[in-house]
């Protein structure tokens, strides 16, 4: 059976049209609210993009100030800086042709991206990304991967690379109503002027953002701000090289160029050298050519420790009439070993020349050579000169050395004739290894003392620490085994060594030997 309409009052019929229309209005202020949104997002990124722009072309500028006072440190940096800037140009400046083509497109010929009236167009950003054959969306996806491909080269922090990457991503999301679309139907199909816009204004503040991160890595690395300092070398600055027996050589010791907000360690034969600002002084010895040497430590900014070794020669020469008593390694003794020793005076044979010692126990090894063995740490030791001279024995006075006890030596394995003293190791040479050593070598004193025990730490699969223990000099049988099963690039530590030296005091060296095999 047929139902019949209820006939419709022409009241009725002017609700339901107001309905109508105020369903119509509410749509047209919700688009209207999105619209002036995209505004006010297309406004701060601008802003931000300008602010990034002015801080990049600030670093550019720095480039080729400092390109023209030192092309030959700059030019590789600069000619990278100048890369990343061409080929960032190039993607910003052909979004903003972009921008300006779909602005066009909506609001005619003298359309202005900052003053855009159809907001809401939905076919201007189509027709320009999307047309069958002038349709720019297929460049614009092509020129986006190539540039983050390119900038991610530049960039080694993990993180950053992370962030570029997924600020540069062209990945569809997936989801219904983007089954089948590839990236810029998925960007500019349907979408308002307002929104492609502000898009294409997203793609230039990452852009200037992946540049200025890669501009920041490429200053790190050349320094700009200390741009003139290639090299680093230590000195020793001596006021004066030419002195009398007894007389304190004065020298200062750096390494140029000089950074006072750290101060460098200083070694000299072993024994760090504790005083303000590097300064150095010993008395002087025996007369003749001498020579002192060590090593400064510092860091740099990587936060990578340097090492320059350094030499100093001087001269010392005789007072008339006067006695010369000369540690011939040093200006100090060291208890329980021979400290070789040269005594003279002008004008006398050797032969004729004697000398005794309080403190300790002194060899003679003939014309004018002995062999000074001090009792113990800390306790000056004295020497007394008399000489035969016509008939007439002369007295001189004394001369009085400082005693301390052998330095710590360092660790090593032997390999051959060298030395292993810690970092990269072929697995070869540390399965062909069979002790460890040690001994204290600065270029002048090389003493070998007895390794008495050590502990070798290894590192499971788990992070857990495995260790090992010696009580000898040998690696045992558990840390030969070990070595065999120890990967490229593994790590493991030397530590909690006691070493015996030639003074028969026992030591726990401090530290430990990092090896990583190679």
């Amino acid at each position: 059976m047929a139902i019949k309409k209820r006939p419709v009052t022409p009241r009725q019929k002017m609700i339901n049209l107001m309905y109508i229309v105020l369903m119509a209005m509410l749509a047209l202020n919700i688009s209207t609210e999105v619209l002036n949104g995209f505004s006010i997002v297309e406004e701060s990124l601008n802003r931000t993009t300008a602010n990034t722009s002015s801080e990049n072309e600030a670093i550019y500028g720095d480039f080729k100030d400092q390109m023209a006072a030192n092309p030959e440190k700059v030019r590789a940096w600069f000619e990278k800086a100048t890369e990343v800037k061409r080929m960032s140009d190039s993607l910003y400046n052909f979004a903003q042709e972009l921008k300006v083509a779909i602005v066009k497109e909506a609001d005619g010929p003298k359309g202005d991206v900052l003053h855009i009236e159809n907001t809401d167009n939905l076919d201007a950003a189509g027709t320009v990304m999307l047309a069958p054959i002038t349709g720019k969306g297929q460049k614009l996806y092509d020129a986006i991967n190539s540039y983050r491909e390119r900038i991610l080269t530049y960039i080694a922090d993990p993180q950053q690379r992370k962030i570029i990457s997924s600020n540069l991503s062209t990945a569809v999301p997936k989801r219904p109503n983007t089954l089948g679309k590839n990236w810029q139907e998925y960007m500019f199909e349907n979408m308002p002027v307002a929104a492609a816009v502000t898009l294409l204004s997203k793609l230039q503040n990452d852009v200037r953002y992946a540049e200025g991160d890669v501009l920041h890595t490429l200053v790190s690395n050349v320094d700009l701000k200390d741009i003139r300092v290639n090299k680093l070398e230590a000195f020793v600055v001596p006021e004066k090289t030419t002195l009398y027996p007894g007389e304190r050589f004065m020298a200062n010791i750096v390494m140029a160029a000089i950074d006072s907000t750290q101060h460098p360690e200083i070694y000299v034969n072993g024994s760090r050298v504790n005083s303000p600002n590097g300064q150095y002084s010993f008395t002087a010895g025996g007369v003749g050519e001498h020579q002192f040497s060590g090593y400064i430590l510092m860091r740099n900014a990587a936060g990578d420790i340097l090492r320059r070794n350094f030499l100093q020669k001087y001269n010392v020469i005789p007072v008339p009439g006067g006695a010369t008593v000369a540690a011939d390694l040093m200006n100090v003794l060291y208890a329980g070993y021979d400290n070789p020793m040269s005594v003279s005076v002008p004008g006398v044979p050797q032969n004729s020349v004697s000398m005794t010692m309080t403190g300790g126990r002194l060899v003679s090894k003939g014309a004018g050579k002995y062999v000074a063995i001090p009792t113990a740490v800390g306790h000056d030791v004295t020497f007394h000169i008399t000489a035969r001279d016509g008939g007439k024995v002369r007295t001189f006075p004394a001369f009085t050395f400082k005693v301390r006890k052998l330095p710590d030596p360092t660790p090593y394995i032997a390999l051959g004739t060298d030395r292993f003293k810690g970092g990269n190791l072929s697995k070869a040479s540390l399965i062909g290894s069979s002790h460890l050593s040690a001994a204290m070598d600065d270029g002048i004193l090389d003493i070998q003392f007895h390794v008495l025990g050590f502990s070798v730490v290894f590192y499971d699969n788990m992070g857990n620490a495995v260790q090992m223990a010696s009580q000898g000099n040998n690696f045992t049988d558990r840390m030969r085994e070990q070595f065999r099963r120890l990967s490229r690039n593994k790590r493991f530590y030397i530590t909690e060594i006691k070493a015996k030296g030639p003074d028969g005091i026992t030591r726990s060296l401090p530290g430990a030997m990092e090896v990583k095999v190679k």
